[in-house]
């Protein structure tokens, strides 16, 4: 991505227009791993500077760039929640039922957060799988919301080999997702 080599040149511009593109799904993942929208911002906040410190390491040929910022999203949230479970050991609070812990309206117990990394972990695992042509269509499919015709537009690929691989692909991700399940 463009600008992703502009950043690594440290083109403050180029940021701001990244920023702008991406904060608002790169803040929706933050939030669906964390549960609060306070923390969410602050990891966002973290996850774009660390774009900025990590631009230069970014490799198209690995995974699409929204893909590679969503890992970083994903690693600082996951880091987060750790340092927050520890500073909570550290403090030896002792809590006799997890009911009565105040919850955000949208949070999501800590089971389900495990639940949501271990998932995470085994679709990573399944899209390593796929043809890296595949993946780049699944994880554009998804992580842009992008649609067929577009797909096959950016790739400059027949709309019938964009639908084929996104359902080839799909199946293939169902059958190893149900066996780690």
């Amino acid at each position: 991505m463009l600008l992703l080599d502009r950043i690594a040149a440290r083109d403050e511009k180029a940021l701001r227009l990244l920023y702008d593109d991406t904060a608002s799904r790169l803040y929706g993942l933050a939030l669906r791993i964390l549960g609060n929208k306070a923390w969410a911002e602050d990891v966002l906040q973290d996850s774009f500077v660390a774009i900025w410190h990590k631009a230069g390491s970014y490799r198209d040929s690995l995974s699409p760039p929204l893909a590679w910022m969503g890992l970083l999203v994903r690693s600082r949230a996951l880091d987060f929640l750790r340092r927050r479970r520890a500073e909570r050991l550290d403090q030896h609070a002792v809590v006799d039922d997890m009911d009565d812990l105040p919850q955000a309206e949208d949070a999501q117990s800590p089971m389900q957060w495990a639940e949501a990394s271990e998932q995470a972990t085994v679709l990573h695992q399944c899209m390593d799988r796929l043809q890296q042509a595949q993946r780049q269509v699944v994880s554009l499919a998804y992580l842009r919301d992008l649609s067929h015709s577009e797909l096959a537009s950016h790739f400059q690929l027949p709309l019938g080999t964009v639908k084929t691989w996104m359902r080839r692909s799909l199946e293939q991700l169902r059958k190893c997702m149900a066996r780690h399940v």
